[in-house]
């Protein structure tokens, strides 16, 4: 760089803080050219497929997976970033390396981009952490279906916090979290990514989890955008049959409650198409109803190579410039992982007039608001700036992270069944076998985009990178007096029953058996859960169900422990097993908050954010049925009635529900009413309970769900103790897309449910909603407000 050229970006125009944000990106953007404007969009992977001295390829998340391996070719830095950058992909969550060397690589790429381009502007740095960020030795927390399962944001926002402030420390702005998609089918992979199979759980899941990243400076990134998890037949790159009622009133609201409540920064996009169109290539979904309707602000990023996809998979697009044209004009603003589309052929268009150069100026607003936001165009900038980790002392999983793992973990252990009373362990047992393959595996607590089973489980032999206790090893420790042992007996994916007869006389000879099974996350089919792991029907994985079916014949009492990422089929465990707990891969201190819910230390409050079916394929769909898919109905040979209903969940204690009461009979379509209860603790042990309210509309203009979720409040009793809760219902909250595709709320009766469940209800009201039917806009009220005195 010349020295006219280092004096112009030292006093550059667009470092005057004296100006307004506006004046100074639009300062910037007046000395960029074209291709430094579109070097802005675009990011790269450095360490993708990096090559070994061997000549081979470093094992990586999407090795053998054909579509990618098409666009995912080695970049050369000095191509990639002649006219400026917008994002590094990835510097710490690629391969095995230590935060140390991490930190110098973000500081060792932000000085090449800050010297060696012509204005000096640095990248974001982005990075995964939907259980954590996803690096070598952070803390694993719950995944966001364990998180759901504690029905409580504030634990959310909690563990949030801790990621975002770690990843702020080492020089992160940005993460690719959380997934906002909503369960319609348990068969999907990535079910354990989601906040369950409710929008409104999911929309305040998902809305304490970006309010913690935030509050630490960490842009949140909302993904997938939308409809992305109602695939056909439940498979990874499907496309979505679904219509616009069904998206607007289910996949949408999520997003919305996170966009508008939590102020998320950036939205990702989904990689499916929507009745043959594109997603990333549809200008209703990014512009329409992403920017018009919910007022959104901030980035819209690519899927990773959602857009070259738009050429290689949609066959939408000749060329990759083509691509990025149509994911231009949508309103995706950034290319990720790696510019391809948003390159020579997308500049190309523009000099030719193919495409007009605007579209590139809307993305690059946005782009470079964000960066001046992060102080990336500051004058006092320089790339050690914002990184306060110690490059000698940095730790990722401290004792206090550990702490915030643990405490997420025991909210969200399900107890489901506890036949005569079994848990908690009150009795001395001499010999207590664990059985089963999750048994005396600490990677089974851990999601598919955990560090340890995203990168490091691509290097045989390297560990988990964490310390993670396993069940065996949290019952040895907990029950110090009796005898403690462990046996696999089957795999967790293959089908090899050979060892279930050893498994089983070790239970014989047993005082008591806890029989371990689910999951092991991966990536594209190396596990049996996580993306690209979709399943045909809910049965347990290789033969688990062999396994346990024996064990259960046993007169040795059995407790049953499903840790997994989807709900897995139950039948024939209900009423053969003592007890029955599920834990939605917990994270690294899942054994020890199951140890303690056996044990009694804890008192489990967990709920299901998904129903557990009672057949491997009588249960795909999820509770938000209308009475036309209704099970149970003896119209199907398939059809069974679920195990376990949304909601449930047991507790160590009594709770006793007192009379709902509405404060009005009669609302208009525009009016707000109270419900009121009291919930009291007539157990003799302290504990949590997770009172719901529903509603139904038994009459409308298109069929609705049988019962709804509409608000809910998590409560903790000492034995003897009581509170009173109202729930604040406004209309909006009822509100559905009618026959012409708007959001209505319309004169009729609305049945408002209290209860522990979506079947255990203990009290239903009917209230009149009365006058003329009101078209309900997107800023509406999104929340059902909660008071408990």
């Amino acid at each position: 760089m010349s020295t006219s050229e280092s004096k112009q970006v030292k006093d550059a125009a667009w470092h005057d803080l004296s100006k307004s944000p506006e004046a100074r990106v639009a300062a910037l953007m007046a000395e960029m050219t074209l291709e430094e404007k579109v070097g802005q969009l675009g990011s790269i992977w450095s360490e993708f497929n990096l090559p070994k001295d061997d000549g081979g390829t470093e094992d990586s998340p999407v090795d053998n997976v054909p579509i990618f391996a098409e666009v995912a070719q080695p970049q050369e830095w000095s191509v990639v970033t002649k006219n400026g950058l917008g994002q590094l992909t990835r510097v710490f969550g690629t391969l095995p390396t230590t935060v140390k060397d991490g930190i110098k690589k973000v500081v060792n790429a932000q000085t090449r981009l800050t010297s060696e381009t012509r204005l000096g502007i640095p990248a974001v740095v982005h990075e995964e952490c939907l259980t954590g960020f996803t690096t070598m030795g952070a803390t694993s927390f719950p995944t966001p279906l364990g998180l759901a399962a504690t029905f409580d944001p504030a634990i959310i926002e909690k563990v949030t916090r801790v990621i975002g402030r770690d990843m702020k420390s080492v020089g992160v702005h940005q993460g690719l979290s959380p997934v906002l998609d909503v369960v319609r089918d348990y068969r999907w992979g990535r079910v354990e990514e989601t906040f369950g199979e409710d929008p409104y759980l999911a929309g305040i899941c998902a809305t304490a989890y970006v309010k913690g990243l935030e509050s630490q400076g960490i842009v949140s990134t909302l993904k997938h955008f939308f409809g992305h998890s109602a695939s056909k037949a439940a498979r990874n790159h499907g496309p979505v049959s679904m219509g616009w009622r069904e998206l607007y009133d289910f996949m949408l609201p999520p997003f919305e409650m996170a966009v508008t409540e939590g102020k998320a920064r950036s939205v990702m996009n989904s990689y499916t198409d929507v009745d043959g169109l594109p997603a990333g290539a549809d200008p209703k979904i990014f512009t329409e109803i992403l920017r018009n309707q919910m007022k959104f602000t901030g980035t819209v990023v690519s899927d990773y190579w959602a857009i070259s996809f738009l050429e290689i998979m949609h066959n939408v697009a000749g060329t990759a410039g083509e691509a990025g044209a149509l994911a231009l004009i949508a309103g995706i603003d950034t290319e990720l992982p790696a510019t391809r589309c948003y390159g020579d052929g997308l500049i190309e268009l523009i000099r030719s007039g193919k495409l007009s150069e605007e579209y590139v100026d809307r993305a690059l607003v946005r782009v470079l608001n964000q960066k001046l936001e992060l102080g990336l165009l500051d004058p006092d900038w320089t790339p050690t700036k914002h990184i306060t980790a110690d490059l000698e002392t940095v730790d990722l999983d401290t004792p206090a992270n550990r702490q915030v793992a643990l405490d997420a973990a025991r909210e969200g252990v399900i107890l489901l069944s506890n036949k005569d009373n079994f848990l908690p362990l009150v009795q001395q047992y001499e010999k207590i076998v664990i059985v089963g393959p999750c048994g005396d595996d600490g990677a089974a607590f851990l999601g598919c985009y955990s560090f340890a089973n995203h990168v490091m489980a691509m290097t045989p032999g390297s560990g988990l990178g964490i310390e993670v206790p396993s069940i065996y090893e949290s019952i040895a420790k907990k029950f110090t007096g009796s005898q403690v042992t462990a046996i696999s007996g089957v795999p967790v994916k293959e089908v090899d029953p050979s060892g279930i007869e050893k498994a089983r006389a070790a239970v014989d000879g047993a005082d008591l058996a806890i029989v371990v099974v689910g999951d092991r996350a991966g990536l594209f089919g190396r596990g049996t859960s996580g993306e690209g792991n979709d399943v045909s029907d809910m049965a347990l994985p290789g033969s688990q169900a062999e396994l346990l079916s024996r064990c259960l014949d046993s007169k040795t009492p059995v407790i049953v422990v499903s840790v997994s990422g989807r709900p897995y089929a139950l039948e024939n465990v209900q009423g053969r097993a003592a007890a029955i707990i599920q834990a939605f891969m917990p994270g690294e201190e899942g054994g020890t908050a199951i140890a303690e819910v056996i044990s009694g230390a804890i008192n489990p409050s967990g709920r299901l954010p998904v129903e557990i079916p009672s057949t491997p394929t009588g249960q795909p769909s999820t509770y938000l049925h209308p009475k036309y898919g209704q099970p149970g109905l003896g119209i199907s040979p398939v059809d069974s009635i679920p195990l376990f209903t949304f909601g449930h969940g047991l507790s160590y204690t009594q709770f006793e529900y007192s009379s709902l009461a509405l404060s009005s009979q009669s609302i208009s379509t525009n009016g707000e009413f109270v419900a009121s209860a009291t919930v009291k603790n007539v157990g003799k042990v302290a504990g949590s309970e997770v009172v719901q309210l529903y509603f139904s509309d038994p009459v409308a203009e298109v069929a609705r769900p049988v019962i709804q979720l509409l608000g809910f409040a998590r409560v903790d009793l000492l034995p003897g103790a009581s509170k009173k809760l109202d729930f604040y219902v406004h209309t909006d909250r009822l509100a559905y897309h009618g026959r012409e595709v708007k959001r209505i709320i319309d004169a009729g009766v609305i049945q408002v449910h209290l209860g522990a469940s979506s079947t255990d209800i203990k009290d239903s009201k009917n209230i009149q909603i009365t006058g003329p039917t009101r078209e309900v806009g997107p800023q509406r009220k999104l929340l059902t407000d909660v008071t408990v005195s």
